[in-house]
């Protein structure tokens, strides 16, 4: 059975989509631990991290550094956080996080409950400055 992020991937659930090429795709984290918590995937469904062949752990991280980039223009921070656990969705994603305090890391705290015009606006504005990195 596909993962939901596979069905995110595949267009069959919305997302707040922030950046996207054609072997991944990053998008806002619904219950975020912070402002402009971004989510970090590739399409092709694979369950932990250390399972993508060495290309495509390399090619999901260096898509995240892009992500990244972009994501600290629209959500100023001293640094974006990296994270990755893999327990909660059977899909291997990174975790990028606007850190102001290490606790901004923190998964264990309440999640935010962000407005979905909040959503669309913090997705388009992170969409449009990655657009404007990559030319």
């Amino acid at each position: 059975m596909a993962s939901v992020f596979s069905k995110i991937a595949a267009g069959e659930i919305p997302c707040y989509k922030v950046a996207e090429d054609d072997r991944h795709l990053a998008f806002l984290d619904i219950a975020p631990v912070a402002e402009g918590h971004v989510l970090v995937i590739p399409k092709k469904e694979t369950d932990y991290l250390f399972d993508l062949e060495d290309e495509e752990l390399s090619s999901l991280m260096v898509f995240a550094k892009q992500v990244a980039k972009a994501l600290i223009k629209v959500c100023p921070a001293p640094k974006i956080g990296v994270s990755v656990i893999g327990l909660d969705v059977p899909h291997a994603h990174v975790h990028l996080i606007p850190l102001r305090h290490v606790s901004d890391m923190d998964f264990s705290k309440e999640k935010l409950k962000m407005p979905e015009e909040r959503l669309k606006e913090l997705s388009q504005a992170i969409l449009a400055e990655y657009q404007s990195l990559r030319g």
